[in-house]
């Protein structure tokens, strides 16, 4: 049997990972600035993380939603005090795109409304209804197209308000920087005004922080940078490392009812084990902070290298959710960093280059990527 080939792959395959290095067969070393798009939170092979996943293997790896599991209020309780959010309801399920449909399904639910509304250049997953919310034809088949989704222009107050003013629509899915459109900021002052006009019009507000979200960008979650509280918020990625999982914190103003939402994977006993590990090592070696210093310092160092080269359009994000824009080819730029500088990068369209490394990399391991950029950068406008 065949693999279904939907994708590009580098001729390159990891066999093992330390913090933010992965290694081939031969031995090869290679820095990791993409963390497996974003998943890779704490590190590769962390020894704490290793110990609490097998432990709990060695114990129970598995039993269904149907009888009692501590480890997911152990999970809620730990969740709830390291995001700020102990008073919200806790959803397990098993993947960002999920998580953004149960998002939705319970704004509908509480609203008895079906519309939604969602932004231009969005992405909310690859499943029906998170299809139906993410502005790329290319991944949306005839029987994943609704009526019900409309989308307005990124930080347009204006557009916003005509559209909710009509108090039609259950909710607004929002990321908290959009990660796949190429590192899209979100104004704060736009934020707030959202969050306001929201709940001045019945409709909920739901923040995709799947990528943005546990710590990446030097707050728990990027939407806390506005100071405003979501009325759902959805993760996944980096909340346990590489281990399957997704998540929905949820107002207490919305209510459950019996049979209202479910999974059969969600929240098991596995992935309860990694994604509280996930959280004592974020605890423990205080990576919220680091990630809001050393993503300081690469924005800071890759702002001053864009004044100097014209082969760099723009810098955006925060903490270590990076995008450089660049005039030339992002694909080619990233190829020549992997393979001829042994550095893992993401893309985000033809110009952006993306980095969401593990929120514990070193100012030393930002100075290597920044030093094989720069002279790539430098290559480039000796080439012209």
């Amino acid at each position: 049997m065949q693999l279904f080939d939907v994708y590009s792959l580098y001729d390159i395959e990891p066999v093992r990972g330390e913090g933010s290095y992965v290694f081939t067969a031969d031995g090869t070393r290679y820095l990791d600035l993409y963390g497996g798009h974003a998943v890779i939170s704490i590190g590769h092979a962390h020894p704490a993380y290793v110990k609490a996943v097998a432990d709990q293997a060695a114990r129970l790896g598995f039993y269904s939603n149907s009888v009692q599991n501590s480890l997911q209020q152990a999970l809620a309780d730990r969740l709830g005090k390291a995001s700020g959010y102990d008073s919200y309801q806790l959803f397990l399920c098993n993947s960002g795109a999920e998580a953004n449909e149960n998002a939705m399904k319970l704004a509908s639910f509480a609203t008895g409304r079906s519309e939604i509304l969602a932004f231009d250049k969005a992405f909310h997953g690859r499943t029906s209804g998170a299809v139906a919310a993410t502005d790329n034809p290319k991944i949306q088949a005839p029987f994943n197209a609704t009526d019900n989704v409309t989308f307005a222009p990124l930080n347009d107050q204006e557009a916003v308000t005509r559209l909710l003013e009509t108090k039609r629509f259950a909710a607004v899915i929002i990321e908290g920087i959009q990660g796949v459109a190429g590192i899209r900021m979100v104004d704060d002052d736009f934020l707030r005004d959202l969050d306001l006009l929201c709940k001045k019009t019945g409709s909920l507000l739901i923040l995709d922080e799947i990528q943005s979200g546990y710590g990446r960008t030097g707050h728990f979650f990027a939407h806390q940078h506005a100071g405003i509280r979501p009325d759902i918020i959805t993760c996944a990625k980096g909340i346990a490392n590489g281990f399957p999982m997704g998540a929905v914190l949820i107002s207490p103003d919305i209510k459950p009812a019996k049979g209202m939402l479910g999974t059969t994977f969600g929240g098991n006993h596995l992935a309860c084990a990694a994604a509280s590990a996930v959280l004592d090592v974020m605890e423990e070696e205080n990576l919220v902070a680091n990630a809001a210093e050393t993503g300081a310092y690469l924005l800071e160092r890759l702002a001053r290298l864009a004044e100097s080269s014209d082969e760099i359009t723009e810098v955006r994000g925060r903490g270590l959710m990076i995008g450089i824009e660049i005039k030339g080819d992002a694909s080619a730029m990233r190829k020549k960093l992997l393979f001829d500088h042994h550095i893992f990068t993401g893309g985000a369209g033809l110009h952006t280059v993306r980095l969401l490394p593990a929120l514990g990399i070193t100012k030393a391991q930002a100075d290597t990527f920044l030093d094989a950029f720069s002279s790539l950068i430098s290559t480039s406008n000796t080439e012209k």
